[in-house]
């Protein structure tokens, strides 16, 4: 940025005129990320409504990325994974790197928001909210257990 402070009305007469600015390069960057909310389960059921049976998630091979826009919320299953609840219902695991003890996700965790649009395994990572971050090792799509 220039800034040109002018002179004086008397000193004026003796500057010189200036020279033309040099184009500069001007980079900038940005960093996007993506706030996942952590999905929580009403731990009293609805008066009127039966309590249904918990189901049983049967992991089965999957793509290896997720597009990001399709992220709807996350559920804590285990320490080494975290389950992806996609628009539409469908869901995902997301297995880690080991245990990540940081995942207590306060209240869900965040993504770095990459350039194609989509979560990968192998390249991405999920960062928690203590700031710790815990790489996707790979998916695993999650369907009922029959």
């Amino acid at each position: 940025m220039l800034l040109w402070i002018g002179a004086a009305p008397a000193q004026q007469a003796q500057l010189r005129p200036a020279e033309p600015a040099q184009p500069a390069t001007v980079r900038v960057r940005q960093r996007i990320l993506i706030r996942v909310t952590r999905i929580s389960i009403p731990r009293t059921p609805i008066a009127s409504a039966a309590p249904l049976p918990p189901i049983s998630w049967v992991e089965q091979r999957s793509e290896q990325c997720v597009p990001m826009e399709s992220l709807a919320g996350a559920a804590i299953t285990r320490p080494d994974s975290v389950d992806l609840v996609l628009a539409g219902g469908k869901r995902m695991r997301a297995k880690l790197d080991g245990d990540c003890p940081a995942l207590g996700f306060y209240q869900g965790f965040t993504v770095a928001r990459t350039s194609d649009g989509r979560l990968c395994a192998q390249r991405d990572t999920i960062r928690s909210a203590s700031g710790s971050t815990c790489r996707i090792e790979g998916f695993r799509s999650l369907v009922p257990a029959r």
